[in-house]
């Protein structure tokens, strides 16, 4: 059995196409062809079932692909890691994290990490709480920068920061003139808020539970920027993690911080358990802990 003949069995898996996967290989059908029909005698069953120009996996072909899958991640990691111990300097850090700390968090923590490893090269991958929780479980990346740490047993987590929760009001609101406010004070006021499945809208309805009341929700919006549109156009008021207002509060908006009480939220790095990380990974790990550590108002 042969790494290629690996590699063109899961091509062909994921296309469900002969010619369709000789393309993305850059090689001749009949090669690809070939390929796994001397996979398919080495292993003594049918991978795939031809339905005209298409084919379908079959239930062992299932099984095959789901530990192929498993052993190129071993195999990629392997040779990345060689190659990351003699200069781990310039090696890959690859990292998922939330649309909340796309703009500011994340941005400002690897351009620092690239002053000082200005060959260091990055992979990032945007998603939601939860999903970035099991591409680290699943071994899709070895890192998810995310807020709040899970209390998962699956994974290592490590508290970076904490920050609060801000108002965004618009200016053409009552309350946009004051200088703090209460959770209470926003009870009948229309609020917008991310959809369903994510996590800091759970935050934020919690919170609102907290004080005795659901929050009247008037927008959902996909992320954040959405929110800050939303609140721009005066269609409610949002609250939204300091750190995603750093640079800029929305047009027409004005922050307000939320005194009575606080919200806060905790910032941090999740690694999976039972895995070890590579060695540019370490670096940027250690990096982050010492950053956050050292670095005030991020």
């Amino acid at each position: 059995m042969e790494l290629r003949q690996l590699k063109y069995f899961m091509e062909v898996a994921k296309r469900e196409h002969m010619t369709e996967a000789a393309e993305a290989l850059h090689v001749a059908q009949s090669a690809v062809s070939r390929q796994i029909g001397n996979l398919e005698d080495e292993l003594g069953v049918d991978l795939f079932v031809r339905q005209g120009r298409r084919v379908k996996l079959t239930p062992l072909g299932r099984i095959f692909l789901e530990r192929t899958t498993e052993a190129m991640k071993l195999i990629e990691s392997a040779t990345r890691e060689v190659e990351e111990h003699l200069e781990p300097e310039k090696g890959t850090v690859r990292i998922t994290f939330p649309i909340s700390m796309a703009a500011f968090t994340l941005p400002t923590a690897i351009s620092r990490f690239r002053q000082k490893y200005p060959q260091a090269k990055f992979q990032l991958k945007q998603g939601i709480y939860y999903n970035l929780i099991e591409d680290v479980v699943n071994g899709e990346y070895n890192m998810a920068l995310l807020a709040p740490v899970p209390e998962d047993e699956r994974v290592e987590g490590y508290t970076l920061f904490t920050e609060e929760v801000v108002a965004i009001v618009p200016k053409t609101h009552t309350l946009s003139t004051n200088s703090d406010l209460s959770l209470k004070q926003l009870e009948n006021e229309p609020l917008v808020v991310l959809p369903e499945g994510m996590y800091f809208r759970e935050l934020v309805i919690q919170a609102c539970l907290d004080q005795g009341y659901y929050p009247n929700i008037s927008f959902e919006g996909d992320d954040v920027d959405a929110l800050k549109g939303l609140a721009s156009a005066g269609l409610g008021i949002t609250l939204l993690p300091e750190v995603t207002v750093m640079d800029n509060v929305p047009h027409n908006t004005v922050k307000i911080r939320i005194r009575d009480p606080k919200v806060i939220r905790t910032v941090g790095i999740i690694t999976p358990k039972g895995r070890e990380l590579l060695p540019t990974e370490r670096l940027f790990l250690q990096f982050l802990k010492e950053f956050f550590e050292n670095t005030v108002n991020v």
